[in-house]
C-alpha cells in the first residue's frame, strides 16, 4: 500500500523526529510512504488535488488533528490521525480549531494516542468517539556506543566525577522554544539540589526561539549555574550546579539515538558504560 503521511516538519522537533520514526516503521512493513511538510499545503484542497494526480495512495496518515489532519477533510480516502501534546493542550482550547478537530475526529477511521493521559483528556475534550481512540506508546530504541565513557560526558558539563555512581542524573532533552519552556523546572529544582547536591539536572536542545534563549541565559547567569561550553568554577564547581542550556552537546559523534532531530543518548546506558570504562582504566 501507498501512504501520504502529512506532519509538521520543523527541523529539530519532536514532531519532525516522531514522523520519521513512524515512517521508517511503515517503509519497514513493506509499504510505501510519502512524507510531507503541512507547510507544503495552504488548504484541504491542495492535499486532495495532490492524491487526485497520484491515484496510486490509498491511505493517508497525519500528525495533528488540527496542523495535519484538517487538510485530509476534502480527501476520498480513508485515513487515520495521530495527537499530539499541542492538540490538547493548545489547540482545544479555541473555539474555532476545537470544532475542526471533531470534524477530523469524526471522519478519521482511528485516532492515536501516545498515553492513556491524552486519551482520556481527548474524550473529554472532543465529541466521544471512544471507539476510535488507541493508545499506542512510543518506543525508543537507544543503543550504547562503545566509544563514549559517561564519566567524561559528566565532567565536561562541569559536573564532579567523585561521587558519579551516587549521582541521579535527570536530562531533559527539549528546544529553546516558548511550548517546551524548560525554566519551569529550573526554580524548583535548583532547590532541591541544594538540598541534594547528588540531584543534577542537565538540559539539552538546539536554540530555536532567540528571545526565550536570552531569558534562559539569563536565568542560568542569575542563579549561577553553568551556561553553554562554560567549565565550572567557584560556587557552581563547589555545589556542582550544572545547566546545559540552548545547545545541543556534542558527545564526540558516538550518539546513536536521535530525538527531536539531534542526537541524545540513554542516562541509564551511560551510567552502565560508566562502570566499564572505569573498570577498563582499572
Amino acid at each position: 500500500m501507498k501512504f501520504l503521511f502529512l506532519a509538521c516538519l520543523s527541523p529539530r522537533t519532536g514532531n519532525h523526529t516522531t514522523a520519521e520514526r513512524i515512517r521508517s516503521h511503515i517503509e519497514s512493513a513493506g509499504h510505501t510512504c510519502e512524507l510531507r511538510d503541512v507547510a507544503e499545503f495552504q488548504s484541504p484542497a491542495d492535499v486532495a488535488h495532490l492524491i487526485s494526480q497520484n491515484p496510486t495512495f490509498e491511505g493517508a496518515l497525519a500528525i495533528h488533528l488540527f496542523r495535519a489532519g484538517r487538510l485530509l477533510l476534502d480527501i476520498q480516502l480513508p485515513f487515520g490521525v495521530i495527537f499530539g501534546g499541542t492538540d490538547i493542550n493548545e489547540d482545544v482550547k479555541v473555539e474555532q480549531k476545537r470544532v475542526v478537530m471533531e470534524q477530523v475526529l469524526l471522519k478519521a477511521r482511528f485516532a492515536v494516542a501516545f498515553t492513556d493521559k491524552l486519551k482520556e483528556a481527548a474524550e473529554s475534550f472532543l465529541l466521544s468517539q471512544r471507539s476510535k481512540i488507541f493508545v499506542q506508546p512510543q518506543g525508543i530504541q537507544t543503543e550504547v556506543a562503545e566509544e563514549f565513557c559517561w564519566t567524561e560526558f559528566l565532567s565536561s558539563s562541569g559536573i564532579s566525577i567523585k561521587h558519579v555512581d551516587k549521582l541521579r542524573v535527570f536530562l531533559l532533552v527539549c528546544g529553546l522554544r516558548r511550548v517546551k519552556d524548560p525554566l519551569y523546572l529550573v526554580e524548583v529544582f535548583s532547590e532541591w539540589h541544594c538540598e541534594d547536591p547528588l540531584n543534577v539536572l542537565v538540559i539539552i536542545g538546539p536554540k530555536m526561539d532567540p528571545v526565550l534563549t536570552v531569558e534562559v541565559e539569563a536565568v542560568v547567569k542569575s542563579r549561577g549555574l553553568l551556561g553553554p561550553g562554560e567549565e565550572p568554577s567557584g560556587a557552581s564547581c563547589c555545589n556542582e550546579k550544572v545547566l546545559r542550556c540552548g545547545q545541543q552537546l556534542r558527545l564526540r559523534g558516538h550518539v546513536r539515538s536521535h530525538l527531536g532531530g539531534h542526537g541524545s543518548w540513554s542516562t541509564c546506558a551511560g551510567q552502565e558504560y560508566s562502570r566499564k570504562c572505569r573498570r577498563g582504566a582499572a
